[in-house]
């Protein structure tokens, strides 16, 4: 699909609309086209005496009916005449600058509304092939250049072509001569004309992508300032942020020195041009072929004819840096969907019992998880330890289909979780992942997230559960109090407590915590843990963490390595055995004594 077709495909739905206006512009062009000959009779058959011309367009205004040749009740109906096309055309110009923008707003908002689906819809692989920068660009600025190509490059190029040819029509009518110039200046126009598309579309890849560069840095740093100052490294990010900037600014200043370029050549062609028809104008003046006001009036055309040939210039270089939002809007759309979702629905009074058989998972060239097998029914509670990268999160994000298995299968209520409707089988899952993420919106607005209309005690209630209704309550508005983004102003241990009790209360069967108690204290998170093992008896637990004494309750426990299972049991059995498991916990408790101690 090359870009025109991609963006039809959005902008067919306005094209009965677009239409309309592209008619009403064309009545603008001709009642703007038809000025000249306005001039040419106040010239003639006011100001001078010359035999009036019946025949022309306005011949209706010298039969002597609204004045005779040469008198002020002929140049009054003139003026008045004038002054009506004028109005006219401005009431005109009113509507159709309305229905352009209207179809414009439109096709942006389905434009953005459409990369916002593909975004959503795309896997955690795909997404990180594009920097944060290149993803904001996409979204928001391509959406708003690339509209501008079918809302007003395209409309303004064909009312261009549009007038040009009815000057051509007029010059025709006055006098074929008139044309020679136009026509020889033709073929250089078209040769710079193309040369300078090649070179504008070069210039605004550049620019696109040192701007989405300067994007992507300033995110970073809004994201790593306490780091940065942690570091004292301000120095070192202004360098690389003003080598960004500069770097922005040269390729704007290159982009700056061709359309100068462009407007020098293209100025000297529109002047020979004028210069020339107002020669070859004056020549049939003196031989008379032509009246005095014609003179005016083919001067204006031709005029017109180059001015309006440099504007579809103009559009064609401008377009040059919509082709390029249009290609990589485009490119990012044909990003191909690997996760698909299937047909079949999950009736939710039905138990939830989960397995993985033979599941293998390969990433990025590398097999990450190899040959996991676990039976995970209904109302157990399972936890996966293990060492950093042994897999434990990739497990676990397997089950949603955040990433599909490369080999094996796993199934719900013995279906492959494949043939399930995506949004169907992320709702039996709770997750509180290993990075929590707090919106800046409110504490209880946070918990909620999955409930925006849940009532006050409910959410009073999940956050006791997440031993966080205490802190909470120390806050300057206790659950109203706004948290900056991603959290900010709330230390990690507390956003972990939110966030464990934002999955608590959307009351999915299957809870899945990812490493979410590292930041609390050993106290806390066994209060914790309590709490959800008496009061969520009902849900399937999965708990994913390096502390191993955050699983020792757990009915069996998986130790990775690798992407393997190297051992499971119960807490008994896995000490017992005196493997990994054993040796690890052995170290973590001494540690933790020594701590005490």
């Amino acid at each position: 699909m090359n870009v025109f077709k991609f963006g039809m495909k959005y902008w067919k739905k306005y094209l009965p609309g677009a239409i309309v206006a592209e008619l009403i512009s064309f009545l603008v062009l001709t009642a703007d086209l038809l000025m000249p000959l306005f001039s040419e009779m106040f010239i003639d058959y006011c100001i001078g005496d010359s035999e009036p011309d019946t025949n022309g367009v306005f011949g209706f205004l010298l039969t002597g009916k609204y004045g005779q040749v040469h008198t002020f009740r002929l140049f009054a109906t003139l003026a008045v005449s004038l002054l009506g096309l004028l109005l006219l055309r401005c009431i005109l110009v009113y509507i159709r600058n309305i229905m352009q923008q209207k179809q414009g707003l439109g096709l942006e908002t389905d434009l953005r509304m459409a990369t916002y689906d593909k975004l959503m819809l795309l896997d955690s692989e795909k997404i990180s092939e594009y920097n944060t920068g290149e993803l904001l660009n996409i979204l928001s600025t391509d959406t708003m250049m690339f509209k501008e190509m079918f809302c007003h490059m395209i409309p303004y190029i064909m009312d261009s072509v549009f007038a040009i040819s009815v000057a051509i029509y007029f010059l025709w009518k006055i006098d074929i001569s008139l044309l020679w110039i136009p026509i020889i200046l033709a073929p250089v126009f078209t040769y710079e004309l193309m040369h300078f598309k090649k070179l504008a579309k070069e210039k605004y890849s550049v620019i696109r992508k040192n701007n989405s560069s300067l994007s992507l840095k300033v995110q970073e740093n809004i994201e790593a300032v306490r780091l940065v100052r942690s570091f004292t490294n301000e120095d070192m990010e202004e360098k690389q942020f003003d080598t960004i900037n500069e770097n922005l600014k040269q390729s704007h200043i290159d982009q700056i020195w061709l359309s100068s370029k462009f407007e020098v050549i293209f100025g000297i062609i529109r002047q020979t041009a004028y210069i020339g028809s107002i020669a070859v104008a004056a020549v049939l003046v003196i031989r008379g072929h032509i009246k005095v006001g014609y003179l005016v009036a083919c001067t204006n055309y031709v005029l017109k004819i180059m001015s309006f040939l440099t504007q579809i210039n103009n559009y064609l270089f401008q377009m040059q840096q919509q082709l390029v939002s249009g290609e990589k809007m485009l490119n990012f759309m044909e990003c191909p969907i690997d996760i698909e979702s299937g047909p079949r629905k999950i009736e939710q009074a039905e138990p939830v019992n989960l397995r993985m058989e033979h599941v293998s998972l390969v990433l990025g060239g590398n097999k990450v998880l190899d040959d996991i097998n676990v039976d995970i029914p209904w109302g157990k509670k399972l936890g996966v330890v293990g060492g950093t990268g042994c897999g434990k999160s990739l497990l676990l994000e397997s089950l949603s289909r955040i990433h599909d298995a490369s080999s094996g299968r796993i199934t719900l209520n013995g279906v492959n979780v494949t043939e399930y409707d995506l949004g169907s089988l992320r709702s039996i899952f709770s997750y509180v992942f290993q990075d929590v993420f707090l919106f800046s919106d409110t504490i209880d607005a946070n918990i909620a997230y999955s409930e925006p209309y849940v009532r006050k005690d409910e959410i009073v209630t999940a956050a006791k559960h997440a031993q966080a209704h205490g802190f909470i309550m120390d806050l300057p508005d206790d659950y109203s109090t706004v948290v900056g983004e991603k959290g900010i102003g709330i230390s990690g241990g507390q956003k972990q407590r939110v966030a464990i009790a934002r999955a608590l209360l959307k009351g999915a069967p299957v809870l899945i915590f990812d490493d979410s108690t590292s930041a609390l204290d050993v106290k806390t998170e066994h209060k914790l843990l309590g709490e959800i093992t008496e009061c969520y008896r009902d849900k399937t637990v999965i708990i994913s963490a390096h502390r191993l004494s955050s699983v020792v309750n757990c009915d069996e426990i998986l130790y990775m390595q690798d992407g393997k299972i190297v051992e499971r049991g119960t807490f008994d059995e896995l000490m017992k055995l005196n493997g990994h498991f054993a040796k690890v916990y052995h170290i973590q408790e001494n540690a933790k004594y020594k701590e005490v101690e």
